[in-house]
């Protein structure tokens, strides 16, 4: 039924009609999971005096019958829309990694009467939404987005599967499915994502888009051959986690103000540097927001194009048709672009491209792996671009890292170490925090994270130091001296603040220059 006829027919029977079940706690304990799933109902929330349950069909009167037999309380339904239910049932279930867990106990134990059986004749085509294989991938990919994982680990044991999630930065073990769904819960992740499932013996790349609730998220998917099988891992591009607005990004005051002030140049090159996993991705989509206008033409060349942006040409580099950085972006400048985004900058070629770009009225924004600010302005040297090129087109280099952030749940003050101190320029009266672990941050004393930051412009003191030949250390010193602050600056401020720890700050800015 569509969504307009359940909602007359809710009224017709005098009961209420909500759309999302968004807002709603969920009981997990209500009703078994199975039963949930056959009738389309979930309990939403124990009031005093009764149970609310969400149904799609309110004439299941069947459904309505059995529920009360189940539990002790009163029930009071609500009607909703039967997606929005089996999506919340899949929530529900699998909050704190209980459905997963639960799900693949239960099989592991019934697994154990037919061990001899590995699962080879598995037809994935004959496959029901109740099929064991296709609820624990549903269980793992839900949970692993609910609790914000940027990638899910699928790593072959000799006998077994390890499933893994990158949480803020870190892997973290989850679970470990009995050895005879290996080869299937494999298989169906290479069918949902349109690879070859027969061919295991090369990698192969592929994307799967799901929609859980009103949210659309994407997978992008690599396996790769290893010795008990193919490794799989799958990097989770949820569009809602990335934040389109420099308010929600953490730069500091100055550092943002900069920084706006070099991406709204009319030409030029902005350079944003880092390790991989840094979140260079989210300042350059960031940036490319806050100047996005009808008024100008945005093209980028990525590899690949991890989110689709309205308002601007994105292009995804295809080696297989020779369509690299560099030919792209010689085409690109064919199609009046007034802002050109390049995913990366790896080699000679499409340097030059770029600064080309930027000396005939173009605004550049590209990356490059570097430690810090000053080192990108060396890095390009070093292939080759002559420095007065340099001094003539790049405006400025945003350094940043990612830094967890303390779990609020287990937050703890404590009195910084002499260490502590001088590493970071402490005082020894200085208040700070950390996280004693949780159930919250999985024991990790961590829940998110945030960026910290090193903005340079190249200014006339740097320009001259450049055209000497001078190295990054000497960059340093100038850049410094001209007011520059740098990462790990950044990171005591937010030590200072409570947000991070002297640790997290020390461990992600301990190759940058001194």
């Amino acid at each position: 039924m569509t969504n307009e006829i359940d909602e007359e027919v809710a009224k017709r029977f005098g009961l209420e009609y909500v759309d999302t079940l968004y807002d709603f706690p969920l009981v997990k304990d209500a009703f078994p999971y199975e039963f949930s799933k056959r009738f389309h109902l979930v309990a939403l929330e124990q009031k005093e005096d009764h149970l609310l349950v969400a149904i799609a069909d309110p004439l299941n009167f069947e459904a309505l019958k059995e529920a009360r037999l189940l539990i002790e309380s009163e029930i009071k339904e609500v009607v909703a829309p039967q997606g929005e239910i089996d999506e919340a049932i899949e929530r529900c279930y699998s909050a704190s990694g209980s459905a997963a867990t639960e799900l693949l106990t239960s099989l592991r134990e019934k697994g154990k009467e037919k061990e001899d059986d590995d699962g080879d004749g598995y037809d994935l085509l004959g496959h029901s939404a109740t099929s064991p294989v296709i609820r624990i991938l549903n269980a793992i990919l839900i949970e692993a987005i609910e609790q914000g994982a940027s990638d899910v680990h699928f790593e072959p044991l000799e006998r077994g599967l390890l499933v893994r999630y990158r949480i803020d930065g870190v892997l973290q073990k989850r679970h470990e499915p009995p050895h005879e769904y290996q080869g299937q819960i494999l298989a169906r992740i290479k069918v949902m994502s349109r690879l070859d499932i027969a061919e295991q013996r090369l990698p192969q790349d592929g994307r799967i888009k799901l929609k859980i609730g009103k949210r659309q998220i994407d997978f992008r998917v690599s396996t790769i051959p290893v010795v008990y099988g193919e490794r799989i891992v799958l990097r989770i591009l949820d569009k809602s986690n990335i934040l389109l607005g420099f308010d929600k990004i953490g730069m500091r005051e100055d550092v943002l103000e900069g920084f706006n002030k070099q991406i709204r140049m009319t030409e030029g090159i902005v350079l944003v540097t880092g390790p991989t996993g840094s979140g260079k991705t989210t300042t350059l989509y960031s940036a490319l927001a806050a100047i996005n206008s009808a008024h100008v033409n945005i093209m980028t060349i990525e590899d690949p194009v991890e989110y689709k942006l309205q308002g601007m040409a994105q292009i995804g580099v295809n080696p297989k048709i020779d369509l690299t950085f560099s030919k792209g972006l010689r085409h690109i400048l064919r199609q009046d672009p007034d802002i050109i985004m390049i995913g990366e900058i790896r080699d000679r070629e499409t340097a030059e491209i770029a600064i080309q770009a930027a000396l005939t009225g173009h605004l550049v924004l590209s990356t490059l792996h570097t430690n810090d600010a000053p080192s990108a302005l060396t890095r390009l040297v070093d292939m080759g671009i002559e420095p007065y090129l340099l001094t003539s087109s790049v405006i400025g280099v945003l350094a940043q890292r990612l830094v967890r952030c303390i779990c609020p749940h287990c937050k703890t003050s404590y009195l910084p170490t002499d260490a502590e101190c001088e590493e970071l320029g402490l005082e020894s009266a200085d208040l700070l925090y950390r996280g004693s672990g949780c159930e919250a941050c999985f024991d990790t004393g961590y829940k998110g994270r945030q960026g910290i930051y090193e903005l340079m412009s190249v200014t006339g003191p740097i320009k001259r130091q450049l055209v000497k030949s001078a190295d990054s250390a000497q960059l340093q010193r100038v850049a410094t001296e001209s007011g520059m602050k740098n990462l790990r600056y950044d990171g005591s401020f937010l030590v200072k603040q409570g947000s991070t720890t002297s640790t997290e700050v020390l461990r992600v800015t301990r190759n940058c220059e001194e």
